[in-house]
């Protein structure tokens, strides 16, 4: 394997969230790039999606403001804050006109839960 360029305007939005509001994931490295790690982008906007991680999870705030609603209270974040996520989380995924970037550890996590 080497290094990929992953053209933004080749990403697909899976819809995740709304009405109310909108959220939508595009996985940008899934398995077929990388068994260890996945990465992706994803846009959140006056939506709530509850979910609990099977993964560690990195998130970069690209712009407007996201919130991570955990049992530890709400992590809110603007362009340019890192928020950090370990694995077994529950949380609510928030956000007003908010776009991301996340990095998820293991990539594989779907197949090692029996989700795929």
């Amino acid at each position: 394997m080497s290094a990929k360029l992953i053209k933004g305007s080749s990403l697909t939005y899976m819809h995740r969230g709304g009405p109310p509001g909108d959220a939508g994931v595009a996985r940008a490295v899934s398995t077929d790039v990388s068994a260890t790690l996945g990465a992706g982008v994803a846009h959140f906007d006056a939506c709530s999606i509850s979910w609990t991680v099977l993964y560690d999870e990195v998130i970069y705030v690209i712009d407007g403001v996201f919130r991570l609603v955990t049992n530890d209270g709400v992590l809110e974040g603007e362009a340019g804050d890192i928020i950090w996520v370990p694995e077994g989380t529950e949380l609510k995924y928030e956000g007003d006109q908010a776009r991301i970037f996340y990095a998820v550890y293991p990539g594989n996590w779907k197949e090692i839960h029996g989700l795929a």
